[in-house]
């Protein structure tokens, strides 16, 4: 397989492997590129929340890849035969369905297959086709490499991704599998090189979130929670008030609001009662602790928000910085906080002054573990250094149109198209492609990453991964997508699968 490279000033550049790649001997584990993706599991379940919350707006929000453009919907030109650098090798599937002797003509979509969504550079939210593929832990993806690297940005790998089988407008059946790791070729990831357009990823088990029990909690127990959780103020009668004051605890749960006719006093004023004010964070860690005027009023209190909540609080605080000085924050995978900070003023009540005593609650059951993808969907079985020529049913959710504008597919639900791959390696002069297999198949994007299934069986659902599509070309020149392509899968790729396969990730809850 190809292992030289040009890069843009022409000069060649031989990888360390390159005497390995030409002699046709078996990879080595250097070929294999690995990065994390969500590092812990509460990274996790605030990524399948993201996703999950307001019945799966963000899911419904996101539009199809779109890494190919029309300039890239070109004819693909034979670049010879191929050369196999390793024996054929197969890995049988899991969750094998009881056979049947009836025969069908319809075609039984595998169980397996769902949308990859995630959120590229530009902060737009994105789908692939992808599906559940065997592994020793049973918790593992296979997609295209640009699918999980932002490729055009060093390859960093893609934001919030997750993968969700049977993926039907918003709703995850299967439950939500966010990505722990993902594997693809050192080619792919350093070079781009789309003859090596594939990627494998660890998911964690799947969550499920929907429902879930309010229930309120101590300050401590809600500061360690890592679920949905809100703290609300409840306004309170003066004997109540004055019985959280006993409390030395109180000055983190109860406070007042002043009236028109309150003043600013001391702490020591008879009747004097603690109001709190919202200041930067700046100004908290320089204040003082204790009971003094503007001392440090409790703990700050953190709000776990979507990118519309963060936002919108943003675009607040930009027309009235005072009164909205809160921090809002974004972690590296994309995430969004907002922690409020809070100082005392001690104020004699008027006769309006309202008391208030804040509640913090938790909502518990809102998620549940899924359990592992494989046990759930199966996993279809994976093949390499196989001849072309053979027969395929290739499976994705095509939704863009074709070059011409004319648009068959919506991207809802998922579309197959079957043939003969072609005996002879192809190229595309856009993404210097040069070993490709292609299929006779109208699919657009959306479908990219969609899995080539090598012997499929329709009673079982079940066949062999052998490819994944990549690109989308016109052989006939009317503007209108009618080849697809996937890298050839060979032992380098199969290094990088088995790699992939042999990982554990666990669970999220």
């Amino acid at each position: 397989m190809k292992r030289i490279l040009i890069p843009a000033g022409g000069a060649i550049l031989a990888t360390g492997l390159l005497a390995a790649g030409l002699a046709g001997t078996a990879s080595a584990a250097s070929d294999v590129a690995t990065d994390p993706m969500a590092k812990s599991a509460a990274d996790a379940k605030a990524i399948a929340q993201f996703w999950a919350d307001t019945n799966g707006a963000a899911l419904k929000a996101a539009t199809e890849s779109n890494v190919w453009d029309k300039s890239d919907v070109a004819k693909l030109q034979s670049k010879g035969g191929y050369s196999a650098d390793t024996k054929p090798g197969t890995a049988a599937p899991i969750g094998e369905e009881k056979k049947t002797s009836a025969k069908s003509q319809n075609v039984n979509m595998p169980k397996t297959i769902g949308k990859v969504f995630f959120v590229n550079a530009k902060g737009e939210k994105k789908w692939c086709s992808a599906t559940s593929i065997q592994s020793k832990y049973r918790n593992l993806v296979a997609t295209a490499g640009h699918c999980v690297y932002d490729t055009g940005t060093n390859s960093d790998v893609m934001s919030k991704w997750v993968f969700v089988p049977g993926y039907y407008q918003g709703k995850s059946p299967w439950g939500i599998y966010v990505g722990k790791q993902a594997f693809t070729h050192y080619d792919f990831d350093v070079y781009e090189d789309y003859d090596r357009d594939y990627a494998f990823v660890t998911v964690y088990n799947g969550i499920q979130l929907g429902g879930g029990t309010a229930k309120q909690v101590s300050k401590a127990d809600w500061d360690k929670y890592q679920g949905v959780k809100d703290a609300k103020d409840v306004e309170i009668t003066r004997d109540e008030f004055r019985k959280c004051k006993l409390d030395p605890t109180s000055i983190t749960s109860c406070w007042v609001k002043r009236g028109s006719k309150s003043e600013n006093v001391g702490p020591d004023y008879p009747g004097a009662v603690v109001e709190k004010k919202e200041v930067t964070k700046d100004v908290y860690q320089a204040a003082r602790v204790g009971k003094a005027n503007g001392a440090k009023f409790g703990e700050p209190v953190t709000e776990i928000v979507t990118d519309a909540e963060a936002a919108a609080y943003k675009a607040k605080q930009e027309k009235e910085a005072d009164k909205y000085p809160a921090s809002v924050v974004q972690d590296p995978r994309g995430n969004w906080t907002i922690t409020h900070y809070y100082t005392q003023q001690w104020v004699k009540p008027g006769t309006d002054t309202k008391f208030y005593k804040t509640v913090y609650i938790i909502v518990e059951g809102v998620a549940k573990d899924a359990g592992r993808l494989g046990d759930n969907v199966g996993g279809q079985g994976f093949a390499w250094n196989q001849p072309t020529g053979k027969d395929v049913r290739v499976f994705g959710y095509p939704a863009a149109p074709h070059p011409d504008g004319h648009k068959n597919y919506t991207g809802i639900t998922p579309k197959w198209c079957y043939g003969k791959t072609t005996k002879k390696l192809v190229g595309s002069a856009a993404k210097k492609i040069e070993e490709h297999v292609a299929l006779k198949c109208a699919m657009t994007e959306g479908a990219d990453g969609g899995p080539w299934l090598l012997k499929y069986s329709n009673s079982k659902r079940l066949g062999y991964v052998n490819g994944v599509t990549s690109t989308f070309n016109d052989q006939d020149g009317n503007n209108r997508v009618d080849y697809i392509s996937s890298p050839y899968f060979d032992g380098e790729t199969n290094t990088v699968y088995k790699a992939a396969a042999n990982v554990w990730s666990g669970k999220i809850l």
